[in-house]
């Protein structure tokens, strides 16, 4: 039988698991009952677990033969503050949370990679499935690292993988190099001096000041970044004043910035400060201005990324297997590759034609309150990670 027709006669079972944590979705470090799912069933398949890194994390390792060669697979288990839109009978209990990104699916994936690999360890060396939590803004990879991921659990590559919808069913993307960009906030406090409307000249009006400076903020990726190079300056929040006749103290500004290298990225944050003080300065303004790094960009390793594509290939030919394009989006897996050689790949779930009736009215995007993960992934999606596992700790050798 055939690997994929093996995974496929358990792909039922893990469905309605996913199903069911897609009804009970948890935020990120309160991923409770998620672990306790995930634990549970593995435990069931005899795989030994580790809990608790990362506030929630769970691994599970996967051990054959006397090799001391290990390779990762990571999933994301937390859901998003989103109200879900869908009606369907596993349609999220808990309002204002959702699985919108499809973690829900990972996590339900590498289970049923987990279920054949305990099955049948045609390998040599140590599988260490990895089920992070706080993906969603909370830094739970780093988390993790942090409380000692890679010493507790020495592995010589990770890899990771996201859904993709837009891209079809049965397909794949990775490549070498960036693949995801860099997070980053910014907080502009723009202080002037209130009055009255009708007389700004006894004041110091900061909205038309925050005005110029979000006008500025643009000029640095037309004039002060290569052209070759790629970033986003999103300014996504504007507040000032309570009333229309009062000129406010101050105007406050936030947004986002993305970059697929970290020396764009520092100039960029010096850039963004000078704007801000020295336009401040020339209109008797002062300015308060914070960046927060929250992650850094997702860089996929040559060796690891051109593996995973022949994998990828194998399983679902390799014209199947495209060019990733990379996208402005973060992800916290980056700071797994920043410790590790590694790969994050994506899969194709469709544009939404899988999903059951009842769903919301909206497109089937990430982020999305109608979003569903595509369950004829989770055999595919399966298979895959058994690949990389098997061929990546290939008897008698290094990864293919």
């Amino acid at each position: 039988m055939k690997l994929i027709d093996s995974i496929v006669t358990q792909a039922a079972g893990i469905a309605a698991v996913r199903r069911d944590l897609h009804a009970h979705p948890e935020l990120c470090f309160e991923e409770v009952r998620t672990a306790d799912v995930v634990a549970g069933k593995l435990t069931e398949w005899g795989i030994p677990i580790h809990r608790g890194l990362g506030t929630t994390g769970v691994v599970g390792i996967v051990k054959n033969g006397t090799s001391n060669r290990a390779v990762g697979l990571r999933a994301d288990m937390d859901a998003l503050p989103v109200t879900e839109l869908n009606t369907f009978a596993h349609a999220s209990k808990h309002h204002g949370k959702m699985h919108a990104c499809g973690h829900d699916g990972h996590t339900a994936m590498l289970l049923a990679a987990a279920q054949h690999l305990s099955k049948h360890r045609n390998f040599d060396g140590t599988v260490y499935l990895i089920f992070q939590p706080a993906e969603e803004g909370g830094g739970g990879a780093r988390e993790m690292i942090k409380e000692g991921l890679f010493e507790k659990f020495p592995m010589d590559a990770v890899f990771g993988m996201h859904n993709w919808p837009g891209m079809k069913a049965g397909q794949f993307a990775v490549s070498p190099g960036p693949v995801m960009a860099s997070g980053n906030k910014f907080f502009v406090n723009v202080i002037g001096k209130g009055g009255h409307a009708a007389l700004p000249q006894t004041g110091v009006d900061p909205v038309p000041i925050a005005c110029e400076i979000v006008q500025a903020f643009q000029t640095i990726l037309t004039r002060k970044m290569k052209p070759t190079d790629s970033a986003v300056i999103s300014v996504t929040t504007i507040h000032a004043g309570e009333t229309n006749n009062v000129i406010p103290d101050n105007c406050e500004l936030s947004g986002t910035v993305r970059t697929f290298s970290i020396e764009v990225l520092d100039m960029i944050e010096a850039r963004m400060k000078k704007i801000c003080d020295n336009i401040c300065a020339a209109h008797d303004a002062t300015c308060e201005f914070r960046f927060e790094r929250y992650y850094p960009p997702t860089i996929n390793t040559e060796a690891e990324a051109d593996f995973a594509r022949r994998v990828m290939g194998g399983v679902v030919g390799a014209e199947n297997v495209l060019k990733q394009e990379a996208a402005m989006t973060s992800e916290d897996f980056a700071f797994m590759l920043q410790a590790k050689p590694g790969a994050y790949a994506f899969i194709g779930n469709g544009d939404g034609a899988h999903r059951d009736v009842h769903h919301g009215e909206g497109p089937c995007t990430l982020h999305n309150a109608s979003y569903d993960f595509n369950d004829d992934l989770i055999p595919l999606g399966a298979t895959c990670w058994v690949q990389i596992a098997e061929q990546f700790l290939k008897p008698g050798g290094a990864a293919a």
